[in-house]
Formats: structure tokens, C-alpha cells, sequence
């Protein structure tokens, strides 16, 4: 059986499909569209379920791609049942979407989600009474605290095998007759296995891609523009404006007869919100917020790395005792441990804090606040409010970044964030960041990295929008309830997220470790230091040894500061590397060409021209702000 799961953004669908699913899901894309899903089998005692996470929409109108490619998903036949997932804290609007399902005539089932905050707004929600409405089950869940979550099974099942279809609510009788009068006309051969009341509405409300079908049929389509014309003469609007009033109408009409609305809690938490909104004190709490966690991540690895790495540098000085030095044994012994090493003692140290720190901010809710907050500043620069989300998931991981550039209407902004998205330092490059100046340098100096990272990134932008000129709409997002969040979900967030670095990088690591070992061993890394030792050794003035721990952070980032250990056969680089060099170094392995995860995606979104345009830039770039902080740093340190 497929259940689909519909609902609004932050409605809380996606937390309701990781609780059923156990966070094993996959991610496909819609065939030929860049629109993605996530789908997962779930097994309930002898039964099987496929569940599908389709994109947060706000309607049925084939406006939006999301939209578009959600109506497709159900009205294919794929879903057995659809689940409309519901905000109760703010039913009246989120019901609009539920009249827009009901008229796909799919059996259904309606998820009161969040349903404490509902409360907590003075909000109480006859559910019985809802469902005598739509004639369809309706279940009450708190997600994030796992309530109800258990009731939805069986409620699928009801509405499959009893062929639940939802009531249609109709609209004032004028409005029916003009949709009736549509429904007679539709042509048989065109359109089929949709209701034939779905497709009139939707025409009513001019949508493109029903249009485009209709448009084989001319006397048809002259019919229903002068039935749209007759709607905006008696009424004095157009006709989706009337439809869309029609069923803002309805909504109000079932909130009434089913939510009774009383006192509303005085919280703790609306204060808080008041303040982290602020127009004055907002900025300075984020900038205090993203500090805090910043600090944590330094404080925490650093505690954490230090008794690692010693063990390891013991177990490598100990070494020549067990294998004979300067044999391709010992090399290969020795690349395994630095590669355990890199990975253990000093990746994952500041990985894991910033990963629950990323975590955190997230299932609180800050995330959508710091993007309207940035939206000033993201216009200033000519982008999209929008464009924060792209930048604040880059810090995880630039792919996802890239990929979260789809929600930008604009080829122009999605182009400009991608371009900037790759120069935000992702978790890989934290642990350079931290692993390097925070640790030999100190949290100052890697305050003013990031900070220095973001002015690039300001000036990079506003010089882009100066070349690709645009005027950017305004912001227009949801901003959920500010929500304490559960260890279980931070912990499988965090969990995921840095599973990807063990199953993904770390074999990586190693295998490079061990790779480097044999160039060692074969002095095959000689030749290659000296390719590159004229930018690295002059423009630089890094160790010529650090070229090829370079060229290999094209794989990954991280594996330039794992392998850069090896290179120079310690790991208390301060007693190798002056500070000046560390500095330099990591700021050119922050700027320089992405990882070649981030190059395959940005061909996916962008094709391999911009691509090649985005990793010539980003390596120029790095080239020229590594010189410049060569030649200033020198003078002050």
C-alpha cells in the first residue's frame, strides 16, 4: 500500500514520515524534474508500507514546480491514500489545502498535527466532528514528541479498504452552476481518470498546464474564458480570486463549527520570539547565538582531540619498533594510522558538536527566524531572503546547499547562491577552520575567519548582482512556533549527518592516507609538490610539501588538512608551520575549487558550463585572498 503524505510547509509532515520511517529513506528526484521526494518502506506486523514525503505546497495550482509535481504524484494513481498533514495551531488556513485534496477524490486521512500548540493558543479541535465533515478519519499527533503516530496505520487502513473518499464542500450555488457548466463541456478524450470537478475548478482558476490541454479544443476553451468572463462581471473580481475567496469562506466556516478558541497561554516562548525577531536586538542575539556555537564546537573538540591524537602519534612513533622503516609494509602501516588518525582525532572531535549545534537550531526553529532577519542583508547584496537557507545548510554540507537553491524562483538567484553556497565553509571545512587555527591559533583568530569569510561572500554577491541585474520579490515564508527540541531527534539527526562522514569520507580518508603513503614510498609525491610549488612555495609561501595535500582536498576537504599531518610528519603543526602559514593555508583550502561532491551537484543544477565558470572563480578568488592575507598578516603578526 503507498501513502502519500500532503501538507503544508512546517506543518510537521516531514517529522511525522522520519518517526514512521526510522530515518531509513531515500531521495529520488520526479522524473525529469529537480523536484525531490523521499519514500521509505515501512513493515507493521505481516503488511508493508511504501511511504512518500512529497514537498510542503500551500495549494493544487500548477504554479509552483513542488505543486505541480505533488498534484501529479496522486492524480497518477500511485497513492493508495493520501495523508493531509495539518498545522491545528492554524487550522482555518491549512484547511484550504484539504478542500484542494478532497476534490482529487483519493481516499483520505486528516493529521491534526501539533495539536499541544493548537492548545496552547486556546485552540480546542472537535476532530469528531471534522470528520463527519470530510467523512474521513481524523487523528491527532504531536510529532516531535511521537503522540499519535501510532494511530496512523490503522487509519490508512480504514480509509483504503473502506474506500474512504473525502466529501466534497461546495461552494455558493452561482459559482457550482458555472462549475457545472464547465463540467459539461470538458471533452471525454481529454483529461482522463481526473475528476471532472477538479479539472473545472482548476480551469475557473486559470490553471496553465489545464489550459495548455484545452487549448487543442478552441470552441471549448472560448466557452470557459466566457464563463470566467460572466464570474468577474457579477462579482467584480476575477474568477480565481473568486474561487480562492470562496474557499477562504469555507475554511472560517468549518473552523467555527469545529474549534472553539479561548484564552490563549501566556508563554515564556512568544517573549523569546519578540526578542530574537527584533529589529534591533535580533541581530546582535544572532550573531551571540552562532558565536555560542561556534565557541561550544572549538571548547568541545578541542577537549576531545588532544587525548586522541596523542594515543595515535604514540602508536606511530612506536612503529619502527614493530615494522622495518622505508618498507612498503610500513608505509601502508603508517598511512592507515594517520588516515585513523585524521578521521577520529581530529575530523569527528568538531564535527559532532557542530553537527548537534546545526541540530539544535534547526528543531528550535531559529533557522526560518535568521532568514528573516537576513533579509535585509540579502537584498542589499540583490538576493532573495530565501538565499539564507541555502547558506545556513552549506554550513553542514555544500551538496545540500546547492541543491536547497531549488526553492529560489529565479535562475538568476539560484545561480548567484549556488555560486556563493560553495564558498560558505561546510563541516568538512570547519574541521580544517578549527582543526588548524583553532587549534595552534586560537577562537579569535577563527571568529575572524568566519567572520572575514562573510564580507567575502557580501562583496562577492553585490559584485554579481552588479553583473547580472534583477529585481528580487520579497519575502514571503513560514515561520513556525519556536519548539524545545527532543534528544531522540537531535540525536538521529546528528547521527545521520555524521554517518555520511563515516561511510563516505572517512574510507576516504584512509584510502587517500595510505595513497599518499605509497607516492612516499615510490617519491612520486616529489614531482608533484614541485608541479605546483610555484603557486604554493612562491605565491604562498607554503612548505612545498603542502602542494599535494592541495590537490588531493579536491576529493574532500578535510582529507587537505588529514593528509597535510602526514605530509609533514606531525601532527603539532605549530612546530613545522608558522602561524602566518596555517593562516594562509586555510584560507585558500576555504576559498579554493569545491569538493568534487559539490562539482557533480552544481553540473546536476547548473550544467558544466557555470560549473567550470563557479570552480575557476572560487579558486581565483582563493589565489587572491590568500596573497593579499599573505602580505598583510606579515606585517602584523
Amino acid at each position: 500500500m503507498k501513502i502519500a503524505f500532503v501538507g503544508q510547509p512546517n506543518a510537521g509532515k516531514s517529522t511525522i514520515f522520519n518517526g514512521l520511517a526510522g530515518y531509513k529513506t531515500i531521495t529520488a528526484n520526479f522524473p525529469g524534474q529537480t523536484v525531490h521526494y523521499t519514500v521509505s518502506k515501512v513493515k507493521v506486523g505481516d503488511e508493508t508500507f511504501e511511504i512518500v514525503d512529497l514537498p510542503g505546497i500551500y495549494s493544487l495550482t500548477a504554479i509552483d514546480m513542488a505543486e505541480l509535481e505533488s498534484r501529479k504524484y496522486i492524480l497518477s494513481g500511485q497513492a493508495d491514500v493520501v495523508v493531509n498533514v495539518i498545522d491545528a495551531s492554524s487550522l482555518s488556513r491549512s484547511l484550504e489545502l484539504t478542500l484542494q485534496v478532497a476534490e482529487l477524490q483519493v481516499p483520505m486521512v486528516i493529521c491534526l498535527n501539533m495539536v499541544d500548540e493548537a492548545r496552547r493558543k486556546g485552540i480546542e479541535i472537535n476532530s469528531e466532528k471534522l470528520s463527519q465533515i470530510f467523512g474521513v478519519p481524523v487523528i491527532e499527533t504531536v510529532a516531535n514528541k511521537g503522540i499519535g503516530l501510532d494511530k496512523i496505520f490503522p487509519s490508512v487502513k480504514q480509509a483504503y479498504y473502506k474506500k474512504l473518499i473525502p466529501k466534497i464542500q461546495y461552494f455558493h450555488k452561482d459559482i457550482e452552476e458555472k462549475i457545472e457548466e464547465i463540467e459539461k463541456i470538458i471533452p471525454s478524450e481529454s483529461l482522463q481518470n481526473i475528476p471532472r470537478r477538479y479539472i473545472a475548478v482548476k480551469l475557473l482558476e486559470g490553471d496553465k498546464e489545464l489550459f495548455d490541454e484545452i487549448k487543442k479544443f478552441p470552441e471549448i476553451l472560448e466557452k470557459i474564458e466566457n464563463i470566467r468572463e460572466e464570474i468577474k462581471a457579477s462579482h467584480g473580481r476575477h474568477a480565481d480570486t473568486v474561487i480562492s475567496s470562496e474557499r477562504h469562506a469555507l475554511t472560517m466556516n468549518i473552523f467555527e463549527d469545529v474549534a472553539k478558541v479561548g484564552e490563549p497561554l501566556k508563554s515564556f516562548r512568544e517573549r523569546i520570539d519578540d526578542l530574537l525577531t527584533n529589529k534591533y536586538l535580533g541581530y546582535p542575539l544572532l550573531f551571540l547565538i552562532l558565536f555560542g556555537i561556534f565557541f561550544m564546537v572549538f571548547e568541545v573538540g578541542k577537549i576531545i582531540e588532544e587525548p586522541i591524537t596523542d594515543a595515535f602519534d604514540s602508536l606511530i612513533q612506536k612503529l619502527p619498533g614493530l615494522i622495518e622503516e622505508n618498507t612498503l609494509l610500513y608505509f601502508i602501516v603508517k598511512g592507515l594510522l594517520e588516515g585513523f588518525s585524521g578521521g577520529v582525532g581530529v575530523a569527528i572531535p568538531y564535527l559532532i558538536p557542530f553537527f548537534i549545534g546545526l541540530t539544535v537550531l534547526e528543531d528550535i526553529g531559529y533557522l526560518p527566524r535568521m532568514a528573516f532577519l537576513m533579509d535585509t542583508v540579502m537584498h542589499r547584496i540583490g538576493l532573495h531572503g530565501k538565499s539564507i537557507l541555502p547558506f545556513v545548510i552549506s554550513y553542514g554540507c555544500n551538496v545540500p546547499g546547492v541543491m536547497a537553491t531549488r526553492i529560489l524562483e529565479s535562475p538568476r538567484d539560484r545561480f548567484i547562491t549556488a555560486t556563493l553556497s560553495v564558498l560558505i565553509p561546510c563541516a568538512a571545512r570547519t574541521a580544517i577552520i578549527f582543526g588548524l587555527v583553532g587549534a595552534y591559533i586560537g577562537g579569535l583568530a577563527t571568529a575572524a575567519l568566519y567572520l572575514f569569510n562573510i564580507l567575502v561572500i557580501m562583496i562577492l554577491g553585490a559584485v554579481l548582482t552588479k553583473f547580472i541585474p534583477e529585481i528580487t520579490p520579497g519575502l514571503i515564508m513560514e515561520i513556525p512556533p519556536l519548539r524545545i527540541p527532543t534528544l531522540k531527534n537531535v540525536f538521529m539527526k546528528t547521527w545521520l549527518r555524521l554517518k555520511d562522514f563515516m561511510l563516505v569520507a572517512w574510507p576516504l580518508l584512509i584510502i587517500s592516507s595510505i595513497t599518499l603513503s605509497l607516492l612516499e614510498y615510490l617519491k612520486i609525491d616529489l614531482i608533484l609538490n614541485k608541479m605546483v610549488a610555484p603557486v604554493v612555495s612562491l605565491l604562498l609561501g607554503l612548505p612545498e610539501q603542502t602542494g599535494i595535500t592541495l590537490l588531493f582536498g579536491i576529493l574532500r576537504k578535510e582529507l587537505s588538512m588529514i593528509m597535510l599531518f602526514q605530509a609533514m610528519h606531525t601532527t603539532e603543526l605549530n612546530t613545522v608551520m608558522t602561524d602566518l602559514q596555517l593562516i594562509v593555508y586555510t584560507i585558500f583550502t576555504l576559498f579554493y575549487i569545491p569538493c568534487v561532491g559539490t562539482i557533480g551537484v552544481l553540473i546536476k543544477e547548473l550544467g558544466f558550463k557555470r560549473m567550470i565558470f563557479i570552480s575557476g572563480l572560487t579558486t581565483l578568488i582563493a589565489l587572491i585572498l590568500a596573497v593579499i592575507s599573505r602580505i598583510i598578516l606579515s606585517v602584523v603578526i
